[in-house]
Formats: structure tokens, C-alpha cells, sequence
């Protein structure tokens, strides 16, 4: 078949795939006794196997590499400290300067096994790294999966990058199996054992989970991946929680080594950045409608020359994905240390981190703003002072975020540049930004009107209490006007004088703070000129009228 032969001539000769999983932590409860989440995994128990990444700009200068150097040079000098962190000569602190972000590490898993639903021979897949991006005041947690194999087949690739990266299947096939993704993977150790196998194919747990916690389950072998931190909606105990933050499809980036990408077609370019599978030979994924302007959209071809000998690089991102394609007969592209291999894993990695991890702090701190106004009760006091708390705790982590996180170009190296800036057009990041910066100062507005609103009440009050104070004060004046001579009287008379005095006074102020809105009124109305004996007099009734409640409707 004419699709047979070109699965045979469209060989890669080394694949690389990174799963970017961004997740959201729930906060820590009060009486935690950690005050980071990542914490948890600095304790040495037997159930959390993962372990802090050393700094390698910390290390012995003997082990810093060229591949180290390039890969700092490539960012702006306010992205090499959100990145790396800074150390100053003369700082005695020895967490001063350090990166806001904390990388830990699990070693136990060495290989994935996938079995596809076209074929029942499984493929391995080295792990090359497993690591948990944790973010200063953020709380987002970002899972990645780096994966590596050799000669595989386009088609296999296809489907590889279509079905792993799915943490539960979104229907089931007629066989009982996840839709859209793998029949089965498995996390192996190095010595073979199984350590974790998906369960897609149970249909009634992920059921009962969206019945019971309106949200929906991920697959056991992810699940198995992330602990000792648990799913936010489950019956498991533990201090750290996490939820989905964004789709069930993980974001991505691919590097295909191919024999002869001159051979791909302009479909095959698209079902690798846009994920969509493998499909017929010389057929697009989606309508020429859709597919119009391909090029200009997802493609980067500064360095992609298909009609010279050496075809150079493609580089492809649709936001969601970010593809490289070259020559495995090019040693630059194929260069571990200093080569596009290398960049892939560092550079480009990094360039793919950022935009995603700004999209999923802007949709945590949009999900607990929207968490604050659900719990919001009008009537309730205790409710609305915990709003205005929130509020201004995500207000404040938003200046934060804004200040530390937030970039709009990370690079002046015209391809970093180009390609951070594709990334977060497709993502949509600034837009989000934008929502959410509008959302939060429309809130900060509202708590800071509310506030002068009751300084202002509270002013009329003062204003009121003062004025009918006068009375007291000129009343009670005349104890020193030696009007009566009480001086030398028994106690128990001078305390008579005393109460006849005090009681009054006590109760015109009283008085005057519960009417102190009418009073007020009152105060203003006899002060208009504009306004008649008459009118004044009704408001100064209107002072001791019982206000009348508000009709059934």
C-alpha cells in the first residue's frame, strides 16, 4: 500500500517528546505544617520519592558547560534572574538572589511502555526526566515528562503525540477502551517492574467521580506519577492538594530527527503541530478553509530550505505544541551538548515553559477570584469581611505576579524572540492578563468605595454625636459656673447631681448615634435656606417616624 511505503521511507531516526502538565494547588490549610508546597517533598519518608534538583549554576565551576553558558545568554537580564536566580559579591544571606523556582526530581521511573489501539506490540520509551516545577507565591505546580526513542515509524510518532499526553479519555470506544487515547502505559522501573498501569478503560470510575465530585478523575498511572501530592477531589488524605487548571490534553514539544524531512507534506507538517493524529498519506488534517495561511501561522522557517541539500530546521508551534523538525544526517541538529538537540531540551524548553506557566497562574488566580464571589453573602458580615480579605491577598499576589513573572519578550535573539512571541499569540496570554488585571481592579475599586463609603458614614455620625454633644457639654458646664455650690455637700448628693447629669447626656448620645443618618438629614435640611419652615419641620419629625418595612413584594 502506497501508505506502507511511506511509513517505511518517513523514518525517525530519534524522537524526543516533553509533556508539560500544569496543575493548580489548592492553598494550605491553616494548621499545615508546612508553609510552601514544596515542602512535602523535601521530607525523606518512604511514600515520596522524589528529590530537590541541584542548582548546576551552584555547583563546582569545573562542571559549569558551554551548553550551561548558552542556554543563560540566550534571555534578558531580568528573565536570567526569574530563571537562575543572582548572587551578589557582597550579600552575607545565602538565599539572597535565589531563583523563585524549585525543581524537584523522581529517578525510579525509567521507561513507558505504550500499546496503541492499531497494534497490540507495545513501544518503549526512555524517561530521560521526571521533573515538578514549584513557582514562589504561585500556586501552580508544573509536571514534566521528557521521553526519547529511536526509529520509529512517522505514523508511530503521530500517534504517540496524539494519544500519551492525556490525563483521562473525554468518551469510550464500542470496545470499552479510552477514546482517543493509549490502550494501555505503563511506568517501568529499570530492572522491568510495572510500577503503574492506566486504567482508561474504566468507564464506571470516572462516571461515579464526575457524579459525586462534579469534576472530572485522571488516570491512575498520573496519579501514581504525582504522589505524594493528591487530587483535590478524591477521598485521599494529604496536606498537598492539586486540581486540573486546563484542558486534559497536556502541552507539548517534539523533536523528530528525521532521514529525509523533505519528504513530509504539508499535512504532515500539521498533524505534528496541531497534534491531530495520523491520518491517510497526502491528505489534510482539516478543511483548506481551516488550514489557510498554515504556514504563516504556525511555521518558523528562517532556517528551513527544503529545495537545498541541507534542509535546515522547522520549527512549528501552534501554542498547545512545539514541533522541530531536521536531518539526522545534520551533526549540528543531532548535538546533545551544543547542538539543536541540546537547545531543544534547554532553550526551547524554556521558551515553551514560560508563556504556559503564565497562562496557568492567570487562570488560578481568575479561578480564585471566581472562588471568592461564589462564597460571598450580602447579609453575612464574618462572609463579607473574608471577601475583602481574599481580595486584597489576590490583589496582591497579582502585583506580585506582575512584577516577578510577567514578560513580554524574554529575548532579543531574533528566533527566541519570534518564537516566544508566537507562543503567546496562540495562547492567548495577554488577553487573559488583560481580563484579569480589569476584573481585579474593578474589585479594588469597588472595596476601596465601600471603604470611603463607611469613613463617610461614620464622619456623619462623629458630626451628629459632636453637635448634639454641644447641648450636653454647655448643660454640664455649669457644674464649674459655681451656679450651684455642691462643693462642700455630702458624696451621696454631689452623686445625685452627678446622675441627674450624666443620665441625660448619656442618652441624648445614644440617641444621636441611632438617629444619626436622620439627624443628619435634619442638620442639612435646616441649614438649606432654599427650604421652608414647614419642610424643615417634617424632616425633623420624619427623625422620630418608625421607618416602615418593605412591602411582600
Amino acid at each position: 500500500m502506497d501508505v506502507a511505503t511511506r511509513e517505511v521511507e518517513q523514518r525517525v531516526s530519534h524522537f524526543r517528546q516533553i509533556l508539560l502538565w500544569p496543575l493548580q494547588l489548592m492553598p494550605l490549610p491553616e494548621d499545615s505544617p508546612f508553609q510552601h508546597h514544596y515542602q512535602l517533598l523535601e521530607q525523606k519518608t518512604p511514600d515520596n520519592p522524589w528529590g530537590e534538583l541541584a542548582d548546576e549554576f551552584c555547583g563546582d565551576p569545573e562542571q559549569f558547560h558551554e551548553r550551561h553558558y548558552s542556554e543563560f545568554v540566550t534571555f534578558l537580564p531580568y528573565v536570567q534572574r526569574f530563571l537562575y536566580g543572582e548572587k551578589g559579591g557582597e550579600e552575607t544571606d545565602p538565599r539572597y538572589g535565589e531563583s523563585p523556582i524549585r525543581i524537584f526530581r523522581r529517578q525510579d521511573v525509567a521507561k513507558v511502555r505504550m500499546t496503541f489501539k492499531e497494534s497490540e506490540t507495545p513501544l518503549s520509551f526512555d524517561i530521560v526526566h521526571l521533573d515538578l516545577y514549584f513557582f514562589y507565591d504561585i500556586d501552580v505546580v508544573i509536571l514534566v515528562v521528557e521521553i526519547a526513542a529511536d526509529n520509529l515509524g512517522l505514523r508511530q510518532v503521530q500517534d504517540t503525540l496524539y494519544r500519551f499526553g492525556r490525563a483521562y479519555p473525554p468518551y469510550w470506544d464500542e470496545d470499552g477502551s479510552g477514546g482517543h487515547c493509549l490502550r494501555c502505559a505503563e511506568w517501568m522501573a529499570a530492572d522491568g517492574a510495572v510500577l503503574a498501569v492506566s486504567d482508561y478503560e474504566k468507564r464506571s470510575k470516572y462516571l461515579s467521580f464526575v457524579s459525586r465530585f462534579r469534576a472530572p478523575c485522571i488516570s491512575s498511572h498520573w496519579e501514581f506519577l504525582l504522589r505524594p501530592l493528591v487530587l483535590h477531589h478524591s477521598d485521599e488524605d494529604g496536606p498537598v492538594r492539586y486540581r486540573q487548571i486546563e484542558y486534559h490534553r497536556m502541552p507539548l514539544l517534539a523533536y523528530l530527527a528525521m532521514d529525509d524531512p523533505r519528504s513530509l507534506s504539508r499535512g504532515d507538517f500539521a498533524r505534528l503541530v496541531l497534534v491531530s493524529g495520523p491520518g491517510k498519506s497526502g491528505s489534510l488534517p482539516y478543511s483548506d478553509q481551516h488550514l489557510e495561511g498554515f504556514e504563516t501561522r504556525f511555521c518558523y522557517d528562517r532556517y528551513w530550505h527544503p529545495q537545498a541539500d541541507q534542509p535546515g530546521t522547522r520549527l512549528l508551534s501552534c501554542g498547545h505544541a512545539f514541533v522541530m523538525v531536521g536531518s539526522a544526517h545534520d551533526a549540528y541538529f543531532t548535538g546533545l551538548e551544543n547542538g539543536l538537540l541540546g537547545q531543544f531540551r534547554h532553550q526551547f524548553f524554556l521558551l515553551a515553559l514560560i508563556p504556559h506557566f503564565h497562562k496557568a497562574a492567570l487562570l488560578m488566580l481568575s479561578d480564585r477570584l471566581v472562588t471568592a464571589l461564589n462564597r460571598l453573602e450580602i447579609g453575612n458580615a464574618e462572609a463579607v469581611k473574608q471577601f475583602k480579605r481574599a481580595i486584597r491577598e489576590i490583589l496582591e499576589v497579582f502585583l506580585r505576579f506582575t512584577h516577578r513573572y510577567w514578560f513580554y519578550e524574554i529575548s532579543d535573539q531574533a528566533q527566541a524572540r519570534a518564537l516566544f512571541s508566537m507562543t503567546r499569540e496562540h495562547l492567548g496570554t495577554e488577553r487573559v492578563y488583560t481580563e484579569l488585571r480589569e476584573e481585579i481592579q474593578d474589585m479594588s475599586q469597588y472595596l476601596d468605595s465601600d471603604s470611603l463609603r463607611r469613613q463617610a458614614n461614620t464622619v456623619v455620625r462623629l458630626t451628629v454625636v459632636t453637635t448634639a454633644g454641644l447641648i450636653a457639654t454647655i448643660s454640664t458646664g455649669f457644674l464649674g459656673m459655681n451656679l450651684i455650690d455642691a462643693a462642700q455637700d455630702p458624696l451621696p448628693d454631689r452623686l445625685l447631681f452627678f446622675a441627674l447629669v450624666f443620665l441625660p447626656s448619656a442618652l441624648l448620645t445614644g440617641f444621636a448615634i441611632v438617629k444619626s443618618k436622620r439627624l443628619s438629614d435634619f442638620l442639612e435640611a435646616l441649614s438649606d435656606e432654599r427650604l421652608s419652615q414647614r419642610d424643615k419641620l417634617a424632616t425633623l419629625v420624619a427623625v422620630w417616624r418608625k421607618k416602615r418595612p418593605p412591602g411582600p413584594g
